[in-house]
């Protein structure tokens, strides 16, 4: 009995050590195999038969191989919890908690209970397997000389939008979803709609395909719906700041908090998942001032989509391919570059450098809002024919372009008004008289004088290597405005002069038309920045759908 007992642990160990032998072998083969040179594949040869041969088929070495692979099991596990403390939650009940850390405003969140759903699958797991599938830019801020070499043009992101459209990777639903064919069916009638001549309100130039936009468009009126998280306390969540550079976030959430046509309660009904916070406001309660630690900020955003995941099911059915976000602070990327990455983010920080993912993400407008009473005062300036000043910048020294700039352009030439601070009077006056306004990137890629421009009538020039302009899978701004590579800063002002003033007053002309594409209205009008950002999203999300 005692042999018969030992012969059939003898057969199980060795059952249990081959397929052990099997997994390590196709880890290697997923690792190494998929390019593989000719050392990579003796390396894996290699190590099968050193696998093979090692076999030996007593209880102890079984015991030894498999407390290996615990002992392994258990190292990845705690990194991933050590990077991301309070990830796993328990199968009954999920406790959201953040950091007791008073603000200006003392403000303390709350911990959050909620009812967790079984079976619920970590974010930061499932957006890790499909990270490889979305990314196509590198995600690291490179700030060397080297990655600043490293530009793309604008025809280039031209290329890759066209590219990203046709060949964008999103997650493949893990069920199958009504909505799913809803906007399958609209991408079918937005790619085959008839070509458009013109129409009321829309100039064609302006525009990448105006037959497409205006389909799309009348498609997201009639179809989308946004389901809105009601999780989440203020100020962090449901709420905004309403005047200053970051005021798109705080406009965005409020009038789509008021919003009836779009807006529905039933998440089955939801083509887009809004996660209501206002990335300003997090950085102002939960950053520590001077401790240069946003540990708070990832702990806060990590607890939060947990909390969505286990309290719903529509997050892990796409891993948030189906949510999104509106962010004008500049950390937003970073911050959410492994929590959210697999979610459709606007973001004023579209820098392609810092992992924005053409055809996914959208670049947010940033205007500097004034008034939050009436965010389109001192709106308007001269006509093309009266403004005298060829080109115009003035701003805060931040980042390392903005020193350059001056060393080459200020007090150097009449034509060219470059200046460190002035007057709030004296910069309006400028932006409203000048031919060209300077848009001249700070600490990151993005620059509120982009969106201001336009609304004074003065030609951006952008001068923000690898930026992605504001709506850009919409509208067409080689049309009405220019682009200059910060290597060119020496050359400004011949670029400028280069360009025609036949072409010049055509440009002048476009911006003015542009301008009702970027305003922020009390009361949403069609076509104005709030429908369009809302249709930046549902047009990415109606070419990223994939069906199951």
């Amino acid at each position: 009995m005692g042999i018969e007992v030992r012969y059939a642990s003898f057969l199980e160990t060795k059952r249990l050590l081959w397929i052990v032998a099997s997994i390590f072998v196709m880890v290697l083969i997923i690792q190494y195999f998929l390019f593989p040179s000719k050392g990579q594949v003796a390396a894996i040869q290699s190590a099968y038969s050193t696998v093979s041969a090692n076999l030996t088929f007593s209880k102890t070495t079984a015991k030894t191989e498999l407390s290996k692979t615990n002992d392994a099991t258990i190292i990845e596990h705690t990194e991933i919890e050590d990077k991301f403390p309070q990830k796993v939650a328990h199968a009954s009940e999920f406790v959201m908690q953040t950091p007791n850390v008073t603000s200006e405003n003392n403000f303390v969140l709350d911990r959050i209970t909620t009812t967790a759903a079984p079976q619920a699958i970590s974010p930061l797991t499932s957006s890790r397997q499909n990270q490889s599938c979305l990314r196509n830019i590198p995600s690291v801020i490179e700030r060397s000389d080297r990655a600043r070499k490293n530009v793309a043009s604008i025809s280039q992101m031209n290329y890759m939008l066209q590219q990203s459209q046709t060949s964008f990777c999103s997650m493949k639903p893990r069920w199958s979803s009504v909505v799913d064919q809803e906007l399958l069916r609209a991408k079918d009638l937005i790619e085959n709609t008839p070509l458009l001549q013109s129409e009321p309100r829309l100039y064609a130039p302006l525009f990448r395909n105006l037959s497409m936009f205006k389909r799309s468009y009348e498609l997201m009126e009639k179809t989308l719906k946004v389901y809105i998280y009601a999780e989440g306390e203020t100020p962090i969540c449901h709420s905004g700041p309403l005047d200053g550079i970051y005021a798109s976030e705080g406009w965005f959430i409020k009038l789509l908090q008021e919003n009836k046509r779009f807006v529905t309660k039933n998440p089955k009904k939801a083509h887009l998942f809004y996660l209501p916070i206002s990335f300003r406001s997090l950085k102002l309660t939960l950053y520590v001032p001077d401790s240069h630690n946003r540990t708070n900020i990832i702990q806060f955003l990590s607890n939060y989509v947990d909390m969505i995941a286990q309290k719903y099911r529509f997050w892990n059915r796409t891993d948030g391919a189906d949510h999104f976000i509106v962010a004008c602070h500049d950390w937003a990327p970073a911050v959410t570059d492994e929590i959210m990455s697999n979610c459709i983010r606007s973001l004023c920080n579209a820098d392609l450098r810092g992992g924005f993912q053409l055809g996914k993400d959208v670049s947010l407008p940033q205007p500097n809002i004034r008034l939050s009473t009436n965010p389109l005062a001192e709106l308007g300036g001269k006509p093309a024919s009266k403004r005298r000043t060829l080109a115009f910048f003035a701003g805060h020294m931040h980042g390392y372009l903005r020193p350059v700039l001056l060393k080459h352009w200020e007090n150097r030439d009449p034509d060219m008004k470059i200046y460190g601070g002035i007057t709030k009077a004296s910069y309006l006056r400028y932006m409203k008289s000048s031919k060209y306004c300077i848009c001249a990137r700070g600490s990151q890629v993005n620059s509120p004088r982009v969106v201001e421009a336009i609304y004074y009538g003065c030609i951006p020039v952008i001068l923000s290597d690898n930026y992605v302009p504001p709506l850009f899978e919409t509208l067409n701004w080689e049309s009405f405005a220019v682009f200059v590579q910060e290597k060119d800063i020496p050359n400004l002002k011949n670029i400028l002069l280069s360009i025609p003033d036949k072409k010049y007053k055509q440009m002048h002309g476009r911006v003015k038309q542009v301008q009702q594409y970027f305003l922020w209205n009390i009361k949403p009008s069609k076509y104005d920045v709030f429908h369009m950002i809302l249709h930046s999203v549902w047009h990415n999300r109606v070419f990223g759908v994939r069906p199951r």
